[in-house]
């Protein structure tokens, strides 16, 4: 096991709930710096990534702040990344919600809407839900499931995407809730809303992925 001593960078670049989020980085013991130009990156380790809005809207904001390319860099060398809710969703390829706009692309695939069903699930997909563990994912490990998160999307990362390990979601069609690939990792849930489960998800990105447990 290493030692943390560098803290993750948590981009404001006006697409996120920022302050909330960070409150919850810290009570699950993660350094945490808030960053809002790419020059503040310097002595951080890991990025996270939030996202809150229209898919069009976040990347704009995202490619305006700078931090489109140090994210790309990061993760290719290997950095822990760590997406939320819509920063989930912006490390793919697109989004159904904004035709043309392009992701990260740290992850083949396109963000799919959820389609209205008559009677049954409604858009967005709201409330609290269950979460079921895929394979071994370190924002998961030794977390007894089912769990419940709170959710609040109405587009979401098909499991036809192609990641190691996760957690499945099940809103009118299974979805992807949590992934990792590698040192790509993201919920789709906001862990600072889902309670215990939240803070539980945190505390494996620190002990598993942060210190490399």
């Amino acid at each position: 096991m290493t030692t943390e001593l560098l803290p993750v960078a948590l981009l404001d670049y006006g697409g996120g709930n920022v302050h909330s989020a960070h409150k919850a980085f810290v009570r699950a013991g993660i350094a945490t710096r808030v960053v809002s130009t790419p020059a503040e990156l310097e002595g951080t380790r890991g990025v996270v990534v939030p996202g809150q809005g229209h898919f069009r809207q976040v990347m704009g904001a995202l490619g305006s702040s700078g931090f489109r390319a140090p994210i790309l860099t990061a993760a290719a060398a290997g950095e822990p990344i760590f997406g939320i809710c819509v920063g989930m969703q912006m490390l793919l390829e697109s989004s159904e919600e904004a035709p043309g706009v392009a992701g990260l692309g740290l992850l083949p695939g396109v963000v799919r809407r959820f389609v209205p069903q008559q009677g049954a699930t409604k858009v967005p997909h709201m409330g609290w839900n269950s979460i079921d563990k895929v394979g071994d994912s370190a924002l998961l490990r030794g977390l007894s499931c089912p769990a419940y998160a709170y959710f609040v999307h109405s587009y979401y990362v098909p499991i036809t995407v192609d990641v190691d390990a996760g957690a499945v979601t099940e809103y009118g069609e299974p979805f992807w809730s949590v992934f990792s690939q590698g040192n790509l990792h993201a919920t789709q849930f906001h862990p600072e809303k889902s309670g215990a489960v939240g803070m539980a998800v945190l505390q494996r990105f620190r002990e598993q992925v942060l210190l490399g447990a």
